[in-house]
């Protein structure tokens, strides 16, 4: 009788704890890794299952050539702000749980439309991608189940997923020319009036060669509503790279003119590049030539 008693309170002990969802340690922790390429911010939240003494992709442990949830617990979930390539095939912006199908050499790796998704209900015709990438060993045996980003630049990076001694690596890549191009354009559309904003945009504009016109639009109102002289050694530049050099030089001169009195403590960073674009501007004027004398009428 005591027994029965003593199991009925620790039922009722654990349906406690349970509806009062208090937080206790779990065996596949979760964890979330976030990487920005270029303009793109890629998260992934995922659970991380150790090996305990197991060993991975065996017939008793996450097994090669079966659907895997990429992690423990509910599914991964795998975001990007912008369209992304993984392994050169298109992504779409969104959200997306991550599967895979491991394998010795190269695994599968599925974005599934179906956030829920798990080893059991999963259906092929609920993926956005999937994608084959390399496998290869790893330099040293992982004990709880990793992904990771490396080999970062402004459009690439690695997304790696590692367990025990295999590592899969899948290439991410992002059109960042294209996304940073239409982050300009919309920051200009929302904020039309911002001389700030107006400035940045015609700037970046500048420094990729793109739409120079639009540039000098977007210079010109933000000078027309406060001038410094940031924006208007920015529209000597602008001028200059479209070879309009007579016009380009007085404005150089007059930034440098607007920033000796300004009082701006970043002015001493510009002084030197904007004193050699006017001397280089100016060398890059025609010479005039001497007029021709006439000769002396016989008398």
């Amino acid at each position: 009788m005591r027994k029965l008693l003593l199991s009925a309170t620790t039922l009722c002990l654990v349906a406690q704890l349970a509806t009062a969802q208090i937080r206790l340690p779990q065996p596949s922790p979760g964890a979330s890794v976030m990487q920005t390429i270029g303009t793109t911010d890629v998260t992934v939240k995922y659970s991380r299952p150790s090996l305990k003494g197991r060993e991975p992709f065996t017939s008793a442990f996450v097994p090669y050539g079966k659907v895997w949830r990429t992690g423990a617990n509910a599914a991964t979930s795998f975001n990007t702000t912008t369209d992304l390539m993984v392994g050169g095939q298109k992504l779409p912006a969104g959200t997306y749980a991550l599967l895979s199908i491991p394998s010795q050499n190269e695994w599968t790796l599925i974005f599934s439309k179906n956030g829920s998704v798990t080893e059991q209900n999963y259906k092929q015709e609920e993926d956005a991608l999937r994608v084959q990438i390399a496998a290869a060993p790893a330099a040293e045996k992982t004990e709880t189940f990793t992904i990771n980003f490396s080999d970062v630049t402004d459009s690439t990076a690695n997304m790696n997923i590692v367990f025990g001694n295999a590592k899969a690596t899948a290439k991410l890549g992002v059109d960042v020319t294209a996304n940073a191009s239409a982050n300009v354009d919309k920051a200009v559309a929302d904020k039309p009036e911002d001389p700030a904003v107006l400035q940045a945009a015609a700037g970046y504009n500048l420094s990729k060669g793109r739409n120079l016109e639009q540039a000098l639009s977007w210079a010109d109102k933000s000078i027309g509503m406060k001038e410094t002289f940031r924006n208007v050694w920015l529209k000597a530049q602008i001028l200059a790279k479209m070879g309009k050099f007579a016009e380009a030089v007085p404005l150089a001169q007059k930034a440098l003119n607007l920033g000796e009195t300004s009082g701006d403590a970043a002015f001493p960073f510009f002084k030197d590049a904007i004193a050699k674009g006017v001397t280089e501007y100016t060398s890059k004027l025609p010479v005039a030539l001497p007029a021709a004398k006439g000769k002396k009428k016989k008398s």
